[in-house]
């Protein structure tokens, strides 16, 4: 992969939470990494600081949250590249701090010519609320031309809402300038799930309606808000996260191949999965409030907002018509997991004796985890060593800290943010998409199950089981992840 041209990356929100945990330690790998050497970051939010302070910040948030631990003479080639300005001195002085990064870029170039082409990556790390008055910022800054904008989730909160945003985004930026992140697909795992798909003649045959029971998308969460409740009672779990990152990863699931491995072909069968998905019928939905939630500061005390949610999608194509797409979600729950589980079907008839074990624990399963420590196994039944035909549960298990190369792995920020830089659409969200996904959440969304309460540390409200019945849960597993 080549290295983008030299890139100012206006981090707005470069105060804030994402910026301290992932965007300023995956830019500063980004450059120690020589993937993209050329590279300076203007940060910006509502806070006075100045540059030193701005990169005293950027060392503690690097030391703090950071998997990687750059030498003093590594961090030295990085905070640099560093520069803060306040938004509330307005569009003029963000100009000038852009200008004088450009300038610096242009001569490091080399040549001394000064016509080094540098474009710009406007970061949006702000609430959602925030997002076009950081456009309308942009735009009187006159940052919008050789720039492209990421915008982080959610995307509108139903269907009027994101086609106001889209709408109100494509008056200052095109679509092809726009990237709507999403930090899950970015990680390695997810892009295992198209290699193993499409690069392996043995599973591509059997990924359909006559081989395949049924799918899970299982993202359970431990952790409560974090201090997120104003943002979480305008939203919940479903908007959160099954419109933002779990329908995403279904596209991935159930997309027919791409003609190419090319972003626009990629971006068009993902679109046509959610073109095919029926709308999210409030039956086929289970909303959960975790006890105490409502206990929360700022939280109403007849809050209705869902910190859990399992649903039911149905995908009505060719491939999947009939196959039922489970997706679970949620805080405070007994573990935390990401996990895709595809569910095969079983033998229409078994020759083993009644007390053999066949069919005792389940489908034959393929999970994948999307950890950021990658694993995928593959269940099965086989004969259980000694006399008789007593069966059990095998598995082959592969992980990504097997192979040679696990530490090439990019961290889900880092690649994202490298693609943005490169103009890659492949691992973000159209506007089309956006808002086909905010389409088949109406029913949802306009008439919402009440919130059923469920124990901290629990799976969830008890109604989930009859939601995937006759089927199970994979979640807890019946083993563990061999370590």
């Amino acid at each position: 992969m080549s290295a983008p041209c030299p890139q100012v990356v206006v981090l707005f929100g470069a105060t804030g939470d994402l910026a301290k945990r992932k965007l300023l330690s995956g830019m500063m790998h980004l450059v120690l990494s020589d993937l993209a050497p050329r590279l300076r970051i203007v940060g910006t939010s509502l806070e006075a600081m100045t540059d030193e302070e701005f990169r005293a910040m950027a060392e503690t948030a690097v030391e703090t949250f950071s998997a990687r631990s750059p030498s003093q003479e590594e961090w030295d080639r990085f905070e640099g590249r560093l520069t803060y300005v306040s938004q509330q001195d307005g569009p003029e002085a963000l100009a000038a701090a852009v200008d004088r990064a450009e300038e610096a870029l242009r001569a490091d170039g080399g040549d001394g010519s000064g016509e080094t082409r540098v474009e710009r990556l406007h970061y949006l790390s702000v609430p959602p609320a925030a997002a076009l008055s950081v456009v309308e910022m942009l735009d009187r800054a006159r940052l919008v031309e050789r720039s492209r904008i990421v915008m982080e989730k959610p995307f509108g909160t139903d269907l009027a809402s994101a086609r106001e945003l889209n709408a109100a985004v494509h008056e200052t930026f095109s679509e092809d300038q726009i990237f709507r992140i999403d930090h899950f697909l970015g990680k390695e795992p997810a892009q295992n799930i198209l290699a193993f798909r499409f690069a392996n003649g043995l599973f591509e045959p059997i990924w359909n309606r006559t081989f395949i029971q049924h799918v899970q998308i299982d993202v359970p969460e431990t952790l409560g808000l974090d201090g997120r409740i104003g943002f979480y009672e305008a939203t919940g779990a479903f908007k959160d996260m099954v419109v933002t990152h779990l329908f995403q990863v279904l596209a991935f699931v159930a997309m027919e191949a791409p003609t190419a491995l090319e972003p626009d072909a990629i971006r068009e069968e993902k679109n046509k999965v959610f073109r095919s998905m029926l709308p999210v019928e409030p039956t086929d939905v289970v909303r959960g409030q975790y006890a105490g939630y409502r206990d929360e500061e700022g939280v109403a005390p007849d809050s209705e907002t869902d910190t859990f949610v399992a649903l039911r999608v149905h995908i009505d194509n060719w491939r999947w018509a009939g196959v039922p797409f489970y997706l679970r979600t949620g805080k405070r729950l007994a573990e935390g997991q990401r996990i895709v589980s595809i569910a095969f079907r079983e033998p229409p008839k078994s020759m083993f004796p009644a007390n053999s074990g066949v069919g005792a624990q389940g489908p034959d399963h393929l999970t994948f985890d999307l950890t950021d420590n990658s694993k995928v196994s593959l269940s099965f039944y086989g004969k259980r060593p000694g006399p008789g035909m007593r069966l059990d549960k095998a598995s082959m298990q592969f992980a990504l800290e097997d192979t040679e190369s696990a530490d090439d792995a990019l961290e889900a920020y880092e690649r994202l943010i490298l693609d943005a830089m490169l103009g890659d659409h492949t691992l973000f969200t159209t506007a089309e998409g956006i808002e086909r996904l905010w389409e088949v959440s109406a029913p949802l969304v306009e008439n919402p199950p009440p919130v059923r309460t469920y124990q901290p540390g629990s799976w969830g409200p008890n109604a989930i089981h009859g939601l995937v019945a006759p089927h199970t849960w994979r979640l807890p597993f019946e083993r563990q992840w061999r370590e």
